[in-house]
C-alpha cells in the first residue's frame, strides 16, 4: 500500500481511507438493521487486517453510531500506527437552524470531547466539520474553535465536509481548512476541476462516495424505477471493463488515486471480501492516459441528479 502527504500537513496516509461508517451503524444499499452489520469482535479483527495489510487512515464520525467506540477497542494500544479523522457533531437542528452564539462553541468541543473518550486517544490527527455550506463557512465562531483546537496541538490538522463545487472552492480560498473531503467518482467529476487550486494552496483532498454508496458495484443492479438512467449509464462501463480486465469496483478506486493531487480515496468497508477487492485494486499501478481518458469521458450527463442525500430521503436505496 503506498502512502501519500495529507497536502501540507506533514501527515502521511495510505492511498486507501477505511470508511468506518458501516461498521457504526445500518448503512448502504441493502442494510436496512443491526442485523445486516458485522458483530463487534469481526468489525475489530476487519480494522487491524486492514491495518495489518497497509492502510493507516480511518475516517469516522461522531455521529456513525459506535464507530469510534469500535475504533478505540481495536487500536487502543496502536495510537502511533494510524492517523485518525473524525467529524463532529452536526450544527443544525432539526429546523435547519444553527445555534445561538457562543453555543456553538460548546457543541463542537463536547462532541471534540466525546470523540476522544470513545477512540481511547488523547488526540485526533484531522477533525472535521460535518456537512458544511455556504453559511456555516462564514462562521467565523466556527471556524475559531477548530482553529484553537490545532494550537493547543489537540488535533494535528483542521477538515470540512463539503458537497458542491462551490462550498470547496470557498473552503480552500478560505485557507483555514488543513484537509477538504469531497464527493467524487466516475459518474460525478465535477470537484476535478479543484484539485488543482487546492494541490497549490496545501490543502490535502480526500476523496469520498468513490462508489457512489455501492453502485459502482455488484450493489448497482436492479435499483429502484427513479435511478433507471443512473443504473443504465453505469452499464456502459462493461467495454471499458473487458478492455482493461478489471471490476467496476476496481476501476472506480484507480480512477481516484490517478489523480495526483488526491491524497486518499475513501472506500467504505464492512466485509473482507470488499477489504482484499479494495486492496487489490490500490496495488500502485494507475490507470494509463488512455484508460484514463476514456474514463473520464463516461462522467453522468446530468450529475446534478447524482445527490445521494435526496436519495436516501425519497428511500431510492433500499
Amino acid at each position: 500500500m503506498k502512502k501519500r502527504f495529507l497536502g501540507e500537513t506533514g501527515i502521511e496516509v495510505s492511498e486507501i481511507a477505511f470508511g468506518c461508517v458501516e461498521i457504526g451503524m445500518p448503512y448502504g444499499i441493502g442494510v436496512d438493521s443491526t442485523k445486516d452489520m458485522l458483530p463487534e469482535h469481526a468489525a475489530i479483527g476487519l480494522l487491524n487486517a486492514a491495518l495489518d495489510s497497509g492502510i493507516n487512515f480511518f475516517d469516522t464520525a461522531r455521529m456513525y453510531g459506535v464507530s469510534e467506540e469500535i475504533i478505540g477497542k481495536a487500536f487502543k494500544n496502536k495510537r502511533n500506527e494510524i492517523v485518525i479523522c473524525t467529524k463532529c457533531r452536526h450544527l443544525r437542528n432539526r429546523h435547519g437552524e444553527l445555534p445561538k452564539e457562543r453555543e456553538t462553541s460548546k457543541i463542537i468541543l463536547d462532541s471534540f470531547n466525546e470523540s476522544l473518550n470513545a477512540l481511547q486517544t488523547d488526540f485526533v490527527d484531522i477533525f472535521m466539520l460535518h456537512q458544511v455550506d455556504n453559511e456555516i463557512l462564514r462562521n467565523k465562531e466556527i471556524a475559531d474553535v477548530f482553529i484553537r483546537l490545532k494550537k493547543e496541538r489537540k488535533i494535528k490538522a483542521t477538515g470540512i465536509s463539503t458537497y458542491t463545487v462551490e462550498e470547496t472552492k470557498k473552503a480552500i480560498d478560505l485557507g483555514i481548512w488543513d484537509v477538504i473531503q469531497l464527493p467524487f467518482n466516475l459518474m460525478d467529476q465535477r470537484q476535478a476541476s479543484l484539485f488543482e487550486q487546492a494541490q497549490q494552496k496545501g490543502v490535502g483532498i480526500v476523496v469520498r462516495s468513490i462508489l457512489l454508496k455501492g453502485l459502482l458495484s455488484d450493489r448497482g443492479k436492479n435499483l429502484h424505477p427513479a435511478l433507471k438512467n443512473v443504473e443504465m449509464h453505469i452499464e456502459k462501463f462493461d467495454d471499458l471493463l473487458h478492455r482493461i480486465k478489471l471490476s467496476l469496483p476496481e476501476l472506480a478506486i484507480k480512477f481516484g488515486l490517478s489523480y495526483p493531487e488526491v491524497s486518499a480515496v475513501l472506500v467504505g468497508l464492512d466485509k473482507m471480501p470488499y477489504l482484499k477487492q479494495t486492496l487489490k485494486a490500490a496495488n500502485g499501478i494507475y490507470l494509463d492516459e488512455d484508460e484514463w481518458a476514456k474514463a473520464k469521458d463516461l462522467s453522468y450527463p446530468d450529475p446534478g441528479f447524482l445527490d445521494l442525500p435526496y436519495w436516501d430521503k425519497m428511500n431510492w436505496l433500499k
